[in-house]
């Protein structure tokens, strides 16, 4: 039957990519205050962001459980070639350990093989994908995890942000700490290195982000595939996604998602980033 692939909310792979793909998504969880929600389950982007923007309670977001790996194992027939799991950063959530405690709880009668992609939202999403079309193209198991894992070699992800409030509150800044209290009007832009947040540069406004963010496309050309990710602006992820057109191979398109509440709860509104795929 192939192999099927597994990730995580936090990869921002949008639903219907997931369904042409047959890519399972395990959601992680977001907190307000006493309140659980599944992400992209119980609550949707809009509603996030209008409880994140107008609320009183700033979210907070804990991994799946590995029991929430295990029902989605255990309901995936035993005549499947593999699975292959790819998963947020584990130095930013527990979500990988969870599924290798899954795998290490199920007797499967296929392998599971457990990724760490080393990174966030839709880099992990793009990884995810290229797997996905290894496997729907008839891949082996090998296979597919090779494209996995050199996939995340070729893999960058930049966030221009309005403010670092909330990765700093939600406690996720690591080395990009040092930026705090130095930025006054100047917007921050991150990235993430050995799955870890760093600062990737800062911007004297908003609009001289966005070039920050054209330019680096342009820097890692050609590409295999982009996403520009977004939280609230879509008009500006729209810009972003006509400039870099020209760095991917004839006919494909960047895709343009929205960050969806695991990422957005540190990220907060105003968020504009790319993930890419290097050729």
């Amino acid at each position: 039957m192939g192999v099927i692939i597994v990730t995580d909310s936090a990869s921002d792979l949008p639903s219907d990519v997931a369904e042409e793909l047959g890519i399972k998504i395990v959601p992680l969880n977001v907190n307000f205050g006493t309140e659980s929600f599944k992400d992209g389950v119980t609550i949707s982007a809009d509603e996030f962001y209008g409880r994140l923007i107008d609320g009183p309670v700033l979210p907070t977001t804990s991994q799946p459980s590995p029991g929430d790996f295990v029902e989605v194992y255990e309901q995936i027939p035993d005549d499947v070639d593999g699975v292959v799991s790819i998963h947020i950063t584990s130095k930013l959530s527990g979500t990988y350990n969870s599924a290798i405690q899954a795998k290490n709880q199920i007797n499967a009668k296929f392998p599971i093989e457990v990724i760490d992609t080393a990174s966030v939202s839709m880099a992990t999403g793009l990884i995810a994908i290229a797997a996905g079309e290894t496997a729907k193209k008839g891949g082996s198991f090998e296979e597919v995890v090779r494209v996995a894992k050199e996939s995340i070699e070729h893999t960058h992800v930049v966030a221009l942000l309005d403010t670092l409030e909330y990765l700093q509150k939600g406690g996720r800044i690591g080395k990009a700490q040092s930026m705090v209290g130095s930025l006054l009007s100047i917007k921050p832009m991150i990235t993430t290195l050995d799955g870890e947040v760093k600062p990737f540069s800062k911007a004297r406004s908003f609009a001289k982000g966005l070039v920050k963010l054209k330019d680096f496309a342009k820097e890692k050309a050609p590409l295999a595939s982009a996403c520009v990710i977004y939280s609230t602006s879509i008009d500006s992820a729209t810009e972003i996604a006509e400039s870099i057109t020209e760095h991917l191979s004839e006919g494909n398109q960047p895709m343009v998602t929205r960050i969806g509440p695991t990422i957005g709860t540190y990220g907060g509104p105003g968020v504009v980033g790319i993930a890419l795929l290097s050729s």
